[in-house]
């Protein structure tokens, strides 16, 4: 017996993932952001690491890594759960469609843990384009084809993607203006220089109160809970149109699987929490926990809507 015993206790210290399991995590996690502090994925990925550290016991350190780098860090970092990437469906699903010359490739290098939140898109003008429908703007764009111009934070952004959706749909065409970044492309629309886009709320919602923009429609299935007086896009007429920008977590992959699944459980239970939750609905952002299996389930189903559009409108980066 005692020498079974010691063979118990030699081949766990030989797999100390075995033999350290259940206390997972020992140390800190690190969660790495490929977007800057301050973003509308930071500012809610914080406010739920808090609630994640509490649970744990454990600091959750935030890291900002804006671009490839981000997404390099974690495909580079040991698989062992405690670095994570906070993804976007941007980075996740639209750039590997639209460019070939990407340094990381999200199917190869990550497994997903759960989704984190949405941000609902809301279409706004400038209050100069005198428009306050949805259909009174697709009345005026298909009496000017080429003559409305809108902001986005980059060709392939979720800004573009969505108004090139919004064209399709009613048969209108537009011009892009694209800036470096969601504040210049916000800034430059509230200024007056481009006439209209589509932005996530945390992004515009500030303008909007102010009277420097004016909200024509939210593209979610749901209004959203911050303006909850602007109708949805299947509301202002435009049925099929729905579009939500997401965040979700993902580790690199040959993370165990066990670790995968107590990082979601602990990232599910800090969604459902009533200050987290209030917290998030204040930015404008809105809960939206899965399981791992759910989210990879709908990257594939948002994988599949966007090649479509891809191709359709023969979009590309290179």
């Amino acid at each position: 017996m005692p020498q079974t015993l010691a063979l118990l206790c030699s081949f766990m210290l030989c797999h100390p993932l075995i033999a350290g399991a259940a206390e997972f995590p020992e140390k800190p996690v690190r969660i790495v952001i490929p977007f800057p502090a301050g973003a509308a994925a930071d500012t809610a990925m914080r406010v739920v690491a808090r609630k994640m550290s509490d649970q744990w016991r454990q600091p959750v350190v935030i890291d900002n890594r804006p671009g490839a780098h981000g997404f390099q860090a974690v495909s580079s970092a040991p698989a062992d759960g405690y670095t994570l990437l906070m993804g976007a469906g941007s980075g996740m699903v639209t750039a590997p469609l639209l460019s070939s010359k990407l340094t990381y490739n999200p199917s190869r290098d990550f497994v997903p843990v759960g989704r984190v939140v949405v941000n609902v898109p809301i279409l706004t003008t400038h209050p100069s384009l005198q428009v306050r429908t949805v259909q009174e703007l697709i009345e005026l764009a298909r009496k000017n084809p080429g003559g409305l111009n809108y902001s986005t934070s980059g060709n392939g952004s979720p800004g573009h993607l969505s108004m090139e959706m919004f064209q399709a749909a009613t048969g209108t065409r537009m011009v892009q203006i694209p800036y470096k970044g969601g504040g210049p492309a916000v800034n430059e629309l509230a200024g007056g220089h481009v006439q209209l886009g589509i932005n996530a709320v945390p992004s515009v919602a500030a303008h909007i109160k102010a009277g420097k923009l004016v909200p024509l429609a939210v593209a979610s299935a749901k209004r959203s809970r911050a303006f909850p007086q602007v109708p949805t896009m299947a509301e202002a007429g435009l049925k099929d149109f729905e579009y939500d920008i997401w965040y979700a977590l993902f580790a690199p992959t040959g993370t165990p699987a066990e670790a995968v699944q107590k990082i979601s459980k602990v990232l599910r239970a800090s969604l459902a929490d009533a200050e987290v939750t209030a917290s998030l609905v204040a930015q404008g952002a809105e809960p939206a926990p899965t399981t791992p299996q759910e989210l990879g389930r709908f990257i594939q189903e948002d994988t599949a809507r966007w090649a479509k559009l891809v191709k359709d409108r023969n979009l590309k980066l290179d």
